[in-house]
């Protein structure tokens, strides 16, 4: 009979204690939700909005894609040499492509910049061989010709590309390429380069890796 009363004393007392902690429990996490509420209602509903957006990968403009509702909803580019180069270039060499199209472009100018066989930079890149009548790398800068931009509304959307591109979007279109062309021509130098893509009117190359011999 008293080992019962025990077994009932220890049962009652282990419930008691459940009920404690249980109502410990939930006051601290009454206590953490208050905490919690306080905190948010300190916070203006912009930071708020910020708060609960994934942050874009570095290097990765916003919501970044190849696509005219991308290019559409960013705000008009401005800058400095480089861009004025870069915006110029893809004007005169591809306005007539897809955004897809101009990316590539774009593409391959800078990673002409970071070759050791360019010039380091993009204007440096872009006038390469001007002066001498059709000799330099991109046909625009030494074809005799006056180029002056008409098509303003183009060239404040190939100034987007090259903002995106200069703030470091990814180069995924072309594979590395350091070189393009037509396909209205057939340039003898195609022949040893690795073609890597065809996007619009232009192929992309790039030179063959060099094979170390012992």
């Amino acid at each position: 009979m008293r080992f019962g009363l025990v077994v009932t004393g220890l049962v009652m007392g282990l419930w008691a204690s459940l009920a404690h902690a249980e109502a410990t429990t939930s006051s601290v996490v009454s206590g953490v939700l208050g905490i919690e509420r306080g905190g948010l209602a300190s916070i203006g509903p912009g930071h708020l909005g910020y708060l609960g957006t994934t942050p874009s990968q570095p290097g990765q403009p916003g919501d970044f894609s190849y696509s005219r509702e991308w290019l559409n909803v960013q705000p008009a580019a401005s800058g400095a040499a480089d861009w004025k180069c870069l915006s110029e270039a893809l004007y005169f060499e591809a306005r007539g492509e897809t955004i897809r199209g101009q990316f590539a472009v774009a593409e391959v100018i800078l990673n002409r910049v970071d070759s050791s066989e360019f010039p380091n930079s993009v204007c440096g890149v872009i006038n390469q061989g001007t002066g001498r009548r059709f000799q330099c790398q991109f046909t625009y800068t030494c074809d005799g010709q006056s180029e002056t931009v008409s098509d303003h509304a183009t060239f404040i959307n190939v100034g987007k590309v090259a903002r995106a591109m200069l703030d470091g979007a990814t180069r995924s279109l072309t594979q590395g390429a350091t070189f393009y062309h037509s396909t209205a021509v057939s340039p003898r130098w195609a022949k040893r380069f690795v073609q890597t893509a065809s996007i619009g009117v232009h192929l992309f190359y790039r030179k063959p890796a060099r094979v170390s011999s012992n």
